[in-house]
Protein backbone atom coordinates (compact mmCIF):
# COMPACT_ATOMS: atom_id res chain seq x y z
CA UNK A 1 0.00 0.00 0.00
CA UNK A 2 1.25 3.72 -0.79
CA UNK A 3 -0.29 6.94 -0.18
CA UNK A 4 -0.43 9.06 -3.79
CA UNK A 5 -1.27 12.33 -4.24
CA UNK A 6 -2.88 13.36 -7.91
CA UNK A 7 -4.31 16.17 -9.25
CA UNK A 8 -7.31 14.51 -11.23
CA UNK A 9 -7.21 15.40 -15.26
CA UNK A 10 -9.73 12.48 -16.19
CA UNK A 11 -12.31 11.14 -15.93
CA UNK A 12 -14.49 8.59 -18.07
CA UNK A 13 -17.65 8.18 -18.96
CA UNK A 14 -18.93 4.70 -17.36
CA UNK A 15 -19.41 1.27 -19.01
CA UNK A 16 -20.61 -1.46 -17.32
CA UNK A 17 -19.51 -4.35 -15.98
CA UNK A 18 -20.51 -7.81 -14.97
CA UNK A 19 -18.36 -8.42 -12.03
CA UNK A 20 -18.12 -4.71 -10.86
CA UNK A 21 -21.22 -2.37 -11.83
CA UNK A 22 -21.14 0.80 -13.39
CA UNK A 23 -16.91 1.97 -13.62
CA UNK A 24 -15.00 4.67 -14.68
CA UNK A 25 -11.67 5.12 -15.69
CA UNK A 26 -9.89 8.34 -13.52
CA UNK A 27 -6.56 8.82 -13.94
CA UNK A 28 -4.53 12.09 -13.23
CA UNK A 29 -0.88 13.19 -12.67
CA UNK A 30 1.48 13.30 -9.60
CA UNK A 31 3.52 16.19 -8.29
CA UNK A 32 6.38 15.26 -10.20
CA UNK A 33 4.55 15.38 -13.77
CA UNK A 34 4.07 11.08 -14.01
CA UNK A 35 0.65 9.69 -14.97
CA UNK A 36 -1.11 7.61 -13.02
CA UNK A 37 -4.66 5.61 -13.38
CA UNK A 38 -6.71 4.51 -10.51
CA UNK A 39 -9.55 1.79 -12.04
CA UNK A 40 -11.66 0.55 -11.39
CA UNK A 41 -13.58 3.23 -9.53
CA UNK A 42 -17.44 2.39 -8.25
CA UNK A 43 -19.13 5.40 -10.73
CA UNK A 44 -22.14 5.49 -7.59
CA UNK A 45 -19.90 5.88 -4.70
CA UNK A 46 -17.11 7.92 -5.95
CA UNK A 47 -17.77 9.61 -9.43
CA UNK A 48 -19.13 12.73 -7.86
CA UNK A 49 -17.21 13.12 -4.62
CA UNK A 50 -13.73 15.02 -6.76
CA UNK A 51 -13.81 17.02 -9.56
CA UNK A 52 -11.12 17.46 -12.51
CA UNK A 53 -8.01 19.51 -11.71
CA UNK A 54 -8.47 18.86 -8.11
CA UNK A 55 -5.84 17.03 -5.77
CA UNK A 56 -6.38 14.44 -3.79
CA UNK A 57 -4.47 11.45 -1.89
CA UNK A 58 -5.20 8.23 -2.45
CA UNK A 59 -4.66 4.53 -0.68
CA UNK A 60 -3.58 2.30 -3.57
CA UNK A 61 -2.00 -0.53 -4.56
CA UNK A 62 -0.79 -1.38 -7.92
CA UNK A 63 -3.10 -3.55 -10.07
CA UNK A 64 -1.86 -6.73 -10.52
CA UNK A 65 -4.56 -7.74 -13.10
CA UNK A 66 -3.21 -5.06 -15.21
CA UNK A 67 0.08 -5.06 -16.76
CA UNK A 68 0.18 -1.15 -17.69
CA UNK A 69 2.80 0.17 -14.54
CA UNK A 70 0.80 3.36 -14.50
CA UNK A 71 -2.33 1.20 -12.90
CA UNK A 72 -3.32 1.31 -9.46
CA UNK A 73 -6.62 0.34 -7.39
CA UNK A 74 -7.98 1.79 -4.66
CA UNK A 75 -7.72 -0.02 -1.40
CA UNK A 76 -11.71 1.04 -0.59
CA UNK A 77 -13.91 3.12 -1.81
CA UNK A 78 -13.40 4.89 1.02
CA UNK A 79 -9.47 5.77 0.90
CA UNK A 80 -9.33 9.09 -0.55
CA UNK A 81 -9.19 12.89 0.85
CA UNK A 82 -10.20 15.71 -0.97
CA UNK A 83 -7.84 18.68 -1.36
CA UNK A 84 -7.83 22.14 -2.79
CA UNK A 85 -9.00 22.84 -6.38
CA UNK A 86 -6.88 24.13 -9.25
CA UNK A 87 -8.63 27.16 -11.06
CA UNK A 88 -7.80 28.64 -14.75
CA UNK A 89 -6.49 32.26 -13.30
CA UNK A 90 -3.97 34.04 -15.72
CA UNK A 91 -4.87 31.68 -18.76
CA UNK A 92 -4.82 28.46 -16.65
CA UNK A 93 -0.81 28.67 -15.91
CA UNK A 94 -1.09 26.08 -13.12
CA UNK A 95 -2.66 23.84 -14.86
CA UNK A 96 -0.47 23.89 -18.18
CA UNK A 97 2.40 23.97 -15.42
CA UNK A 98 1.98 20.50 -14.75
CA UNK A 99 0.10 19.16 -17.96
CA UNK A 100 3.12 21.21 -20.43
CA UNK A 101 6.13 21.73 -18.08
CA UNK A 102 6.34 18.92 -15.43
CA UNK A 103 4.78 16.30 -18.05
CA UNK A 104 5.58 15.37 -21.14
CA UNK A 105 3.41 16.73 -24.51
CA UNK A 106 3.87 14.31 -27.44
CA UNK A 107 2.68 15.09 -31.31
CA UNK A 108 3.77 12.46 -33.23
CA UNK A 109 1.60 9.28 -32.84
CA UNK A 110 4.27 6.59 -34.31
CA UNK A 111 6.09 7.60 -31.09
CA UNK A 112 3.63 7.40 -28.76
CA UNK A 113 2.63 3.36 -30.24
CA UNK A 114 5.76 2.50 -29.96
CA UNK A 115 6.51 3.85 -26.77
CA UNK A 116 3.34 1.70 -25.73
CA UNK A 117 4.56 -1.28 -27.16
CA UNK A 118 8.05 -1.11 -25.53
CA UNK A 119 5.75 -1.48 -22.15
CA UNK A 120 6.97 2.49 -21.28
CA UNK A 121 3.37 4.43 -21.15
CA UNK A 122 0.30 3.77 -21.35
CA UNK A 123 -1.17 7.15 -20.85
CA UNK A 124 -0.08 10.53 -22.50
CA UNK A 125 -0.85 13.81 -23.03
CA UNK A 126 -0.72 14.55 -27.25
CA UNK A 127 -1.37 17.94 -29.51
CA UNK A 128 -2.99 17.27 -32.95
CA UNK A 129 -1.31 19.37 -35.79
CA UNK A 130 -4.54 19.41 -37.35
CA UNK A 131 -8.52 18.74 -36.47
CA UNK A 132 -9.73 17.77 -39.60
CA UNK A 133 -13.62 16.33 -38.45
CA UNK A 134 -16.10 15.12 -35.58
CA UNK A 135 -17.24 11.84 -36.56
CA UNK A 136 -20.43 10.82 -34.87
CA UNK A 137 -21.71 7.51 -35.13
CA UNK A 138 -24.77 5.57 -33.76
CA UNK A 139 -24.56 2.81 -31.82
CA UNK A 140 -26.44 0.64 -29.36
CA UNK A 141 -28.77 2.06 -27.01
CA UNK A 142 -29.26 0.15 -24.24
CA UNK A 143 -26.46 -1.67 -22.21
CA UNK A 144 -25.97 -5.51 -22.34
CA UNK A 145 -28.69 -7.18 -20.75
CA UNK A 146 -26.95 -10.22 -19.36
CA UNK A 147 -24.52 -6.91 -17.60
CA UNK A 148 -27.70 -5.20 -16.02
CA UNK A 149 -29.27 -8.55 -14.72
CA UNK A 150 -25.91 -9.49 -13.32
CA UNK A 151 -25.98 -5.53 -11.38
CA UNK A 152 -29.34 -6.37 -10.21
CA UNK A 153 -28.58 -9.89 -8.64
CA UNK A 154 -25.50 -8.03 -7.24
CA UNK A 155 -27.41 -5.21 -5.82
CA UNK A 156 -29.83 -7.68 -4.10
CA UNK A 157 -26.94 -9.40 -2.16
CA UNK A 158 -25.89 -6.03 -1.00
CA UNK A 159 -22.09 -6.07 -3.22
CA UNK A 160 -19.70 -3.41 -2.49
CA UNK A 161 -19.80 -1.93 -5.74
CA UNK A 162 -23.36 -1.93 -6.54
CA UNK A 163 -26.50 -0.26 -5.93
CA UNK A 164 -28.95 -0.45 -2.71
CA UNK A 165 -31.93 -3.27 -2.96
CA UNK A 166 -34.18 -0.50 -2.79
CA UNK A 167 -32.71 1.08 -5.86
CA UNK A 168 -31.34 -0.27 -8.81
CA UNK A 169 -30.48 2.56 -11.88
CA UNK A 170 -27.84 2.74 -14.05
CA UNK A 171 -26.37 5.84 -15.80
CA UNK A 172 -27.78 6.14 -19.35
CA UNK A 173 -25.60 4.60 -21.74
CA UNK A 174 -24.92 7.03 -24.81
CA UNK A 175 -26.48 6.12 -28.41
CA UNK A 176 -23.59 7.59 -30.19
CA UNK A 177 -19.83 7.13 -30.68
CA UNK A 178 -18.10 10.06 -30.78
CA UNK A 179 -14.51 10.54 -32.28
CA UNK A 180 -11.85 12.72 -33.48
CA UNK A 181 -10.57 12.59 -36.67
CA UNK A 182 -7.23 14.59 -36.67
CA UNK A 183 -3.54 14.95 -38.33
CA UNK A 184 -0.07 14.64 -35.79
CA UNK A 185 2.71 16.51 -37.03
CA UNK A 186 4.14 14.00 -39.71
CA UNK A 187 0.43 14.41 -41.24
CA UNK A 188 -0.25 10.86 -40.29
CA UNK A 189 -4.71 10.56 -40.00
CA UNK A 190 -6.00 8.76 -37.45
CA UNK A 191 -10.22 8.23 -36.02
CA UNK A 192 -9.51 7.93 -31.76
CA UNK A 193 -13.03 7.56 -30.04
CA UNK A 194 -13.79 10.41 -26.87
CA UNK A 195 -14.51 8.69 -23.61
CA UNK A 196 -14.59 11.26 -21.66
CA UNK A 197 -17.38 12.12 -19.26
CA UNK A 198 -17.71 15.92 -20.56
CA UNK A 199 -18.31 14.91 -23.75
CA UNK A 200 -21.26 12.57 -22.81
CA UNK A 201 -22.68 15.06 -20.08
CA UNK A 202 -22.88 17.94 -22.86
CA UNK A 203 -25.11 15.88 -25.27
CA UNK A 204 -27.31 14.80 -22.46
CA UNK A 205 -27.59 18.07 -21.67
CA UNK A 206 -28.01 19.45 -25.37
CA UNK A 207 -30.27 16.96 -25.78
CA UNK A 208 -32.51 18.12 -23.12
CA UNK A 209 -32.06 21.85 -23.98
CA UNK A 210 -33.51 20.70 -27.19
CA UNK A 211 -36.30 18.84 -26.17
CA UNK A 212 -34.88 15.70 -27.31
CA UNK A 213 -34.12 16.26 -30.78
CA UNK A 214 -30.61 14.66 -31.01
CA UNK A 215 -29.59 16.36 -34.27
CA UNK A 216 -29.50 19.24 -32.84
CA UNK A 217 -27.67 18.11 -29.71
CA UNK A 218 -25.04 16.41 -32.02
CA UNK A 219 -24.51 20.08 -33.93
CA UNK A 220 -24.11 21.45 -30.49
CA UNK A 221 -22.00 19.14 -29.38
CA UNK A 222 -19.70 19.62 -32.89
CA UNK A 223 -20.05 23.21 -32.33
CA UNK A 224 -18.12 22.86 -28.91
CA UNK A 225 -15.83 20.06 -29.79
CA UNK A 226 -14.99 21.70 -33.58
CA UNK A 227 -15.53 25.51 -33.43
CA UNK A 228 -14.50 25.92 -29.98
CA UNK A 229 -11.71 23.52 -28.78
CA UNK A 230 -10.44 23.14 -32.05
CA UNK A 231 -10.48 26.23 -33.37
CA UNK A 232 -10.32 28.51 -30.83
CA UNK A 233 -8.30 27.09 -27.87
CA UNK A 234 -4.70 25.22 -27.75
CA UNK A 235 -6.24 21.68 -27.41
CA UNK A 236 -4.46 19.04 -26.50
CA UNK A 237 -5.59 15.68 -25.73
CA UNK A 238 -4.86 13.18 -23.08
CA UNK A 239 -4.91 9.42 -24.49
CA UNK A 240 -4.97 6.14 -22.59
CA UNK A 241 -5.02 2.53 -23.98
CA UNK A 242 -7.69 0.47 -23.55
CA UNK A 243 -6.10 -2.88 -21.22
CA UNK A 244 -7.56 -5.16 -24.25
CA UNK A 245 -5.47 -3.72 -26.72
CA UNK A 246 -2.59 -2.21 -25.25
CA UNK A 247 0.91 -2.96 -26.19
CA UNK A 248 -0.12 -4.83 -29.42
CA UNK A 249 -3.20 -2.45 -31.46
CA UNK A 250 -1.72 -0.88 -34.30
CA UNK A 251 -3.12 2.12 -32.58
CA UNK A 252 -3.97 0.94 -28.66
CA UNK A 253 -4.57 4.97 -27.83
CA UNK A 254 -8.45 6.64 -27.14
CA UNK A 255 -9.17 10.04 -26.14
CA UNK A 256 -9.70 9.75 -22.61
CA UNK A 257 -9.72 13.72 -21.63
CA UNK A 258 -9.34 16.65 -23.73
CA UNK A 259 -7.03 19.68 -22.28
CA UNK A 260 -8.45 23.46 -24.03
CA UNK A 261 -6.64 25.86 -22.61
CA UNK A 262 -7.27 29.59 -24.24
CA UNK A 263 -4.52 30.77 -26.45
CA UNK A 264 -1.76 33.04 -25.29
CA UNK A 265 -0.26 35.21 -27.55
CA UNK A 266 3.56 35.87 -27.16
CA UNK A 267 4.23 39.60 -27.72
CA UNK A 268 7.91 40.59 -28.40
CA UNK A 269 9.47 43.92 -27.06
CA UNK A 270 11.55 45.98 -28.89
Amino acid sequence: MKKERVLITVKTYPTISKAYSELVCTAGIREDGSWIRIYPVPFRKLFDKYDKFQWVELDVVENKSDKRHESHRLLSPDAITLHEKMGTENNWQERKSYVFEKGSVYENLDELIQLNKSGTLSLATFKPTKILDLVVEEVDREWDKGKIEALKQQAKQGDLFSDTPEYFSVVNKLPYKFSYRLLDDKGKESTMMIEDWEIGMLFWNCLKRHHGDEKKAILDVRKKYIDDFANTKDLHLFLGTTLQYDGWAQNPFIIIGVFAPPITLQTELF
